[in-house]
């Protein structure tokens, strides 16, 4: 699949859906692929189960948070 300097991988979605909307993507997809720290444990193994629910890999501690960011 394609990837450009402007989209990197939302690249795989090629002139659909335009640049706008794709840019905007990027970004949350840019946080949803951070580590991110646990709030029991202070690791960082957050994982997202589900829209809006987090599992920690290290200490299996779940709970609920933002779609992107916990």
């Amino acid at each position: 699949m394609g990837r450009t300097k402007k989209v990197g991988p939302l690249g795989r979605y090629g002139v659909r859906y335009g640049v706008g909307i794709k840019k905007r993507y990027l970004e949350l997809e840019k946080e949803l692929r951070k580590k991110k720290a646990c709030p029991n444990c202070s690791k960082l193994g957050l994982k997202r189960v589900a829209a809006g629910v987090w599992e920690c890999k290290k200490c299996g501690h779940k709970f609920s948070g933002g779609a992107y960011k916990p």
